[in-house]
């Protein structure tokens, strides 16, 4: 019985670039890869199908690592008022 190959995300990309390049036909890059051709066909619809998520992603200055603990102490203090004015209300009920 033959074993399943399994191809790193990194394989599956290069050969579906290539594909997109068109310098080869399938078959040949088929061969070279020793893949089945559908299967190449398969991993370039699929790199043109997620390649629409790469421009989602919003590109700017990430947060520092102070930005990032200011604002979580910030969430934190909030999160405390809150409940130390609950708590206010309930002591003034009893």
């Amino acid at each position: 019985m033959a074993k399943r190959r399994n191809f790193t995300a990194n394989f599956k990309s290069k050969v579906a670039i290539e594909a997109l390049k068109e310098r080869l036909t399938l078959a040949e890059l088929a061969q070279k890869h020793d893949l089945h051709p559908n299967q190449i066909s398969s991993w370039k619809r699929d790199l043109l199908e997620g390649s629409k998520e790469v421009f989602k992603i919003k590109r700017g200055p990430k947060p520092s690592a102070q930005e990032e603990k200011e604002a979580k102490l910030y969430q934190q203090i909030g999160q405390l008022q809150f409940e130390l004015d609950w708590l206010k209300k309930k002591h003034k009920q009893v």
